[in-house]
């Protein structure tokens, strides 16, 4: 039988410690959720793997989505600085991981996700666990969630090409916004702050994670 709860250590020790992830709260959600409880069934041997794992295939009209691999994601959590009374919304949460973390570092998390089985994935894995404070919701995600706005986190859980200003407008102010912007290794890990209406960016380190489906530039004309 494997023992979940000492991979769960050896990955904040091998996997986010050593990427200079110190916040306490992040490290305490990574060791508390788990995560075998979010991937495929036949996964759940590997849920520990530095790496991101699929839990949904690809189609001709969208890519394929994953829960993404441990060190990238717990830094992006913690440049999100979350306090405990903050109120989140997670763009893209798939099968639910990430709001689960979120869940243990603030107050209440409202879990977007496109996909239908995604999202039934999604919450019925919350309720199982007791995640009370998560209600997962469905629509398109470049639009946000605009009926439980202002959030005081907006975490985008994936690349994107393009960052819809209709975020921002869903941001508290002195609200945080964290997103990975640019595909492939020119990807940018980005935190904005919004503060007094105006929202100011901040480049945070280089990384390279999978894309949000929604966030792609439009084509542009051809000569």
């Amino acid at each position: 039988m494997i023992d979940f709860s000492a991979q769960r250590t050896k990955m904040v020790d091998n996997q986010i410690r050593t990427t200079d992830v110190t916040s306490h709260s992040v490290q305490n959600a990574f060791l508390s959720v788990p995560r075998e409880d979010f991937v495929p069934v036949a996964m759940r041997p590997l849920a520990y793997i530095d790496n991101d794992i699929e839990v949904l295939a690809a189609t001709p009209v969208c890519p394929a989505r994953f829960i993404m691999e441990p060190s990238p994601l717990a830094k992006l959590l913690q440049l999100a600085e979350v306090a405990e009374t903050d109120v989140i919304l997670d763009i893209g949460c798939a099968t639910g991981y990430t709001s689960a973390l979120l869940s243990r570092m603030g107050s209440s998390v409202v879990a977007l996700e496109s996909d239908e089985t995604l999202a039934a994935q999604a919450s019925e894995t919350v309720s199982k666990l007791g995640y009370d404070n998560v209600a997962v919701v469905q629509g398109a995600l470049e639009q946000g969630y605009a009926a439980e706005a202002p959030y005081d986190v907006i975490f985008v859980n994936g690349a994107v090409e393009v960052l819809p200003t209709a975020l921002f407008d869903q941001l508290r102010d002195g609200g945080r916004l964290v997103v990975v912007e640019g595909l492939g290794n020119a990807s940018q890990a980005k935190l904005y702050l919004r503060e007094n209406g105006i929202t100011a960016e901040r480049p945070a380190f280089n990384t390279s994670i999978k894309p949000l489906p929604g966030f792609r530039k439009n084509a542009g004309f051809v000569f």
